[in-house]
């Protein structure tokens, strides 16, 4: 196995495992400290785990600091 080779796999591995690792804690704070009133939870719930870390992600940089601004956790 070449070098490079096992350079991709390294790094495909680790965006892997990252990718999991955030799209899992990404479901456990919405799931907690979302606000149970309403669909909002549900529907960022849904959205994070049919899109995996792409949902994440977006959870993480576009609802997660409106949340903290709101209600402070």
């Amino acid at each position: 196995m070449s070098i490079v080779a096992l350079f991709m796999f390294l790094v495909i591995l680790v965006l892997g495992v990252g990718g999991t690792a955030l799209w899992i804690w990404m479901i456990v704070d919405c799931a907690t400290r979302e606000k149970p009133d309403g669909n909002d939870k549900l529907i960022w719930v849904l959205i994070i785990v049919f899109t995996h870390w792409i949902g994440a992600l977006i959870y993480l940089l576009v609802r997660r600091p409106q949340r903290i601004r709101e209600l402070g956790k």
